[in-house]
């Protein structure tokens, strides 16, 4: 059985493609808090990549530009809950 199949349903899952692979033209800044955003949750923390779909070498630049970004106060650490 292969690794994507779903064993209930019989029905296989795509692989995700990186993609800053995919789209070269994609750059991963600090600065760029809209992009960043895409790769943190609700709540502060950083997406895993088996879930982002990003290669290992692009979701450690992106780990880089997020703890960055949270240093110099442009995303937060975490989210106040009340």
């Amino acid at each position: 059985m292969r690794p994507t199949q779903n064993k209930q349903r019989g029905m296989y899952s795509r692989r995700k493609v990186c993609r800053f692979c995919a789209d070269s033209t994609m750059v991963i800044d600090y600065k760029d808090s809209a992009t960043l955003k895409y790769f943190i949750t609700e709540r502060g923390r950083i997406v895993p990549r088996r879930i982002s779909g990003n290669c290992a070498k692009h979701q450690k630049r992106i780990a880089q530009a997020v703890k960055r970004a949270r240093n110099i106060a442009i995303l937060p650490f975490t989210t106040i809950r009340h």
